[in-house]
């Protein structure tokens, strides 16, 4: 009898068997990956992925490999590694994704600095950032690995781009030959090898040994030395030849980098093309020797030159986006000014009480099964009658107060009304200095255990509120960051809401109304037909806490009629001739008011 004919594979069980074996073969090599940069590297194990799909899941899509700044990972997927044909590379692979995280760009936070820079050097072209920051720190890792071990780097270029005549393709390709020394043509296609490229391959072979220690100060350089390529056609063939490999692009997903509100010194005004860098001029016999600035091209001679203080929101959320976080405007303008804020927080004011209370024991009562278990006293029950009945034998300790010795903290709650008419800027795209001096006020509250009401008002009906004092620093910076933009109607019904029924025992509040001279509308009738300045007093009298009003005026805020009066009525008001002002008046607040600071 015959023996059982051999089960037939499909090609989707070959490539799975395939792909196994493959990743025995990998794994193997990933030791020695490491050992390629120092004995002492430590890295988890890559993520290795057998479809398209699994990739996926982990985040990875179109490249065969990529790195994950928040948690230090290297994925891969070796299905595609197995269809691009470079089965045979692990080696070189694996060691130029370890140098992403031991090298360029390492952590998060310098991978954002470095796009930061990079956006200088590309004007209307800021969204390609990520894409060239991708290729820069590649240029750095290869050339490292090329001078440390014998690594076949330029077989997986050749593998990836073939002889494309692609104008940057060449440009990057001829800045490795000069590099590792190949003969020109080994990588880039000499039919496209135009003076102009071969000029600009020698700056950047020049900057990248250059900046090789102090890489971020070269990022502004090497993206103004791309922009011409860019501006012909997006490096729309560029991004296509090295699709497969972006192993940055997603790096930042998921976290959180900090410190990128401010500028670093030096970043705007260090975007110079290389040829006007001092640094590189004197380096050997440069292309761009005696050309004047006027010779040079003309998105080189219009880079930006001077440095600034701080980032707008948008261009904060232009760099986390390249990041590959995928924020809305909104959450991005919660975390700019919350970032902004954090210097300027001072531990919100505490009331003072005569004394505060200690418990004292006073004795026994009942206890039934109705009450709080944690309320029973078994000790004292058993001893009653050993037999616990429950609700019956079962008792509980009954508590009063002593006066203490130490003073009593009572926090001082925070009803803020922040103004947000057609007048004042939309804070999720330039800097509102309103909702920056709003959110330095609201969580100094917070640190001091008290409770904010936060309200954005505009127009008639035009309002977004707490509804209510809440610890919930996301709810309150929601809505602080929000954006109205209509007429100017204060809304007094808020005030009428808020105290109207607020009883004795309640914390005592701080109203506090940022506006301009729109703020005399809280004085007009209500929807009820209730006076304004009616609800302003009461309100005034039953937060207990007092009122402040501060606002941005030209003139004496005693020449308007108004305002003298409710001065009168007990609102102090604070003037800013400007809306810069308002965070110095943010921090001073409490310590001028209520004398206490961290």
């Amino acid at each position: 009898m015959n023996a059982n004919p051999p089960q037939k594979i499909s090609a989707n069980q070959r490539a799975i068997t395939e792909t196994g074996v493959l990743k025995g073969q990998w794994a193997a090599a990933w030791p020695q990956a490491l050992e390629l940069w120092s004995k002492f590297t430590k890295l988890s194990d890559p993520r290795w992925c057998f479809s398209d799909e699994e990739a996926e899941r982990e985040g990875l899509t179109e490249s065969f490999a990529m790195i994950r700044l928040t948690d230090q990972a290297v994925v891969v997927n070796l299905a595609q590694i197995q269809a691009l044909g470079l089965d045979q590379f692990a080696l070189e692979i694996l060691a130029h994704e370890i140098g992403h995280h031991v090298y360029c760009p390492a952590d998060l936070t310098d991978h954002a600095r470095m796009i930061a820079r990079m956006r200088w050097g590309l004007p209307t072209k800021e969204h390609l950032a990520g894409f060239i920051a991708n290729i820069y720190g590649d240029l750095l890792i290869n050339d490292r690995l090329q001078r440390s071990a014998s690594l076949r780097i330029a077989e997986v270029y050749r593998a990836l781009g073939g002889t494309s005549v692609d104008k940057f393709w060449t440009l990057y390709m001829r800045i490795y030959e000069i590099l590792w020394r190949l003969p020109r043509g080994t990588l880039a296609n000499v039919q496209t090898l135009e003076e102009r490229i071969e000029g600009d391959a020698h700056l950047g072979a020049r900057l990248v040994r250059s900046y090789a220690r102090d890489w971020l100060d070269g990022a502004g350089k090497f993206a103004a030395l791309c922009l011409p390529y860019l501006l012909e056609d997006n490096g729309r063939e560029m991004q296509e030849l090295l699709k497969a490999w972006r192993d940055t692009q997603h790096a930042g997903a998921g976290g959180m980098p900090q410190g990128l509100t401010e500028m670093d010194t030096g970043e705007r005004e260090g975007a110079i093309h290389p040829s006007l860098d001092p640094e590189l001029s004197g380096l050997g016999e440069s292309p761009d020797k005696g050309r004047s600035p006027s010779d040079l091209p003309q998105e080189v001679q219009q880079m930006p030159g001077a440095a600034g203080q701080q980032r707008q929101p948008f261009e904060y959320g232009q760099i986390l986006k390249t990041l590959g976080l995928n924020l809305s405007d909104h959450e991005i303008a919660i975390r700019y000014y919350r970032e902004r804020a954090l210097p300027h927080l001072i531990r919100f004011p505490t009331r003072i009480t005569p004394e505060s209370t200690e418990p004292l024991a006073e004795g026994l009562e009942p206890w039934d099964i109705g009450s709080p278990l944690e309320d029973a006293e078994w000790f004292e029950s058993v001893i009653v009658s050993p037999h616990v009945v429950p609700g019956m034998t079962t008792v509980q300790r009954v508590w009063g107060t002593m006066d203490g010795t130490l003073p009593k903290k009572e926090p001082l709650d925070l009803d803020l009304y922040v103004d947000c008419s057609g007048s004042m800027p939309n804070p999720q795209a330039t800097v509102s200095y309103l909702t920056l001096a709003g959110t330095i006020l609201a969580l100094s509250a917070l640190r001091a255990g008290a409770k904010v009401q936060a309200t954005l008002w505009s127009g008639a009906g035009q309002f977004d509120t707490t509804r209510g004092f809440v610890r919930d620093e996301r709810q309150i910076l929601g809505i602080l960051t929000g954006y109205l933009g209509g007429a100017t109607a204060f809304p007094i019904h808020m005030l009428r809401e808020t105290y109207q029924n607020r009883k004795p025992k309640d914390r005592p509040v701080h109203i506090l109304i940022i506006s301009d001279d729109g703020v005399t509308t809280m004085f007009e009738k209500d929807e009820q037909g209730n006076r304004g300045w009616d609800i302003s007093r009461m309100a005034l009298e039953n937060a207990r806490g007092g009122g402040t009003m501060v606002l941005n005026l030209y003139g004496k805020w005693e020449d308007n009629k108004d305002l003298a009066r409710a001065h009168e009525d007990g609102w102090q008001i604070s003037v800013v001739r400007t809306w810069e002002e308002l965070v110095e008046f943010a921090r001073q607040f409490s310590r001028m008011k209520y004398g206490q600071e961290t």
